[in-house]
């Protein structure tokens, strides 16, 4: 007997995806298999495993990323300040390549013919699993449900869900949901008020910083530890990039830092209102230029401003695994070997101070930016420099 063609779905346990789950089944002649990776969500393992089984799903598939996550995709974004449109962290963007990249190496690992995701039409999302999908398995088929079903609104999702005895939350019953998206580095929530720019963010989407109002009258303090660029230790104690990542998030958030409330554009072409949680990133971004400032030379620090705007834009769009990327990325690690050192941080309220920069690189020097008379400073080579800008202001 012939065997099932497979399709490896993105699953989350939640409602979409269950119905997501139950629609491929009905459409497809196909066994489908569930994929989650887990990149620092909330994930509730039993739940996952007993929801696919109740549609028969016989391979069901959690993956702890955690590690690689960090290491191999924040970390290089934090080396290149990637901030996009001034103030976006690109949390939700960082984790798509990875996801998308794990989900074709079990379709390959399976003989699966095609991938399916649950990301919405016009959302983001799409691009960003797609390209990643495109990229490692050009030849696996791409199911987006959102695009080709009948399902047209949160009304249709609710009636499949009870036609198929799919269990609806009390939260989906009503009103469209908030969007919730969140892993390692941050959470993000769109929908409901939101929607409306004038509306404030109530307090109580906010789900992994205090407000700044609340937080302790007291300082904290944390020194972040660097080696070749990237982030180490903390005070000194060498830790996993996961757990590290975990530590300043706990911290940040209890000190209200890291809320960032926006409107962007998204790549499809319409605007979104979007507030992020990104509390140990904040950290991290900021602790990362305060070492380069005192481990870079100027030529090399402004070569990496010049690119940042586009390098935030590649990775918002969804093209981490572009030529492009892989070439603005060999700029953003000019000289890392050279990024050693440690940066204490300042955490108030809301607020951070960097309170010192300690490395043994040379690109700093004291003599240099004393502000008393130096004999050795040849004053003459300065009078040149000027003349020379000089002649250069008029060509």
């Amino acid at each position: 007997m012939k065997s099932k063609k497979k399709i490896v779905l993105a699953y989350s346990g939640g409602l979409d995806t269950s119905i997501i789950l139950k629609w491929l089944q009905e459409n497809y002649d196909a066994d489908v298999i569930c994929y989650t990776a887990d990149v620092g969500q909330e994930i509730d393992r039993k739940k996952i495993i007993t929801n696919a089984k109740k549609f028969g799903v016989k391979n069901i598939i959690i993956k702890d990323l955690k590690d690689i996550f960090v290491k191999d995709y924040v970390y290089p974004m934090i080396r290149g300040h990637a901030i996009y449109e001034g103030v976006y962290l690109l949390g939700t963007s960082i984790a798509r390549p990875l996801i998308a990249k794990d989900q074709i190496r079990v379709a390959k690992k399976f003989k699966a013919y095609a991938v399916s995701h649950g990301a919405t039409g016009k959302g983001n999302d799409q691009v960003r699993f797609e390209l990643g999908y495109h990229y490692f398995g050009p030849k696996i088929k791409i199911i987006a449900p959102w695009r080709i079903w009948k399902l047209k609104s949160r009304t249709d999702l609710i009636n499949y869900a009870k036609k198929h005895g799919i269990a609806i939350p009390k939260d989906k019953k009503g009103a469209p949901p908030f969007s919730v998206d969140d892993n390692l580095f941050h959470t993000s929530t769109e929908g409901k008020v939101l929607e409306n720019p004038k509306n404030s963010a109530p307090e109580f989407i906010f789900q992994r910083t205090v407000s700044p109002e609340k937080a302790p009258n007291k300082p904290s303090f944390v020194t972040i530890n660097f080696k070749n660029g990237n982030p180490f230790g903390i005070n000194g104690k060498k830790i996993s990039p996961a757990k590290l990542l975990t530590k300043l998030n706990d911290l940040a958030g209890k000190n209200g830092i890291g809320r960032v409330d926006l409107v962007e554009n998204r790549f499809l072409g319409i605007k979104s209102r979007g507030v992020y949680e990104t509390p140990g990133g904040t950290l991290l971004i900021n602790a990362h230029r305060a070492i380069e400032s005192v481990t870079l030379d100027k030529e090399t620090m402004h070569k990496k401003d010049q690119v940042m705007s586009r390098y935030a834009e590649l990775i918002y769009n969804g093209y981490w695994y572009s030529k492009e990327r892989f070439k603005l990325q060999k700029i953003v690690d000019l000289k890392r070997s050279k990024v050693n050192g440690s940066v204490k941080l300042k955490l108030y309220k809301g607020n951070i101070t960097i309170q010192s920069r300690v490395t043994n690189s040379s690109a700093y020097s004291m003599k240099k930016v004393s502000f008393e008379e130096n004999k050795s400073f040849n004053k003459s080579n300065v009078e040149r420099f000027i003349n020379f800008h000089k002649k250069k202001l008029r060509s």
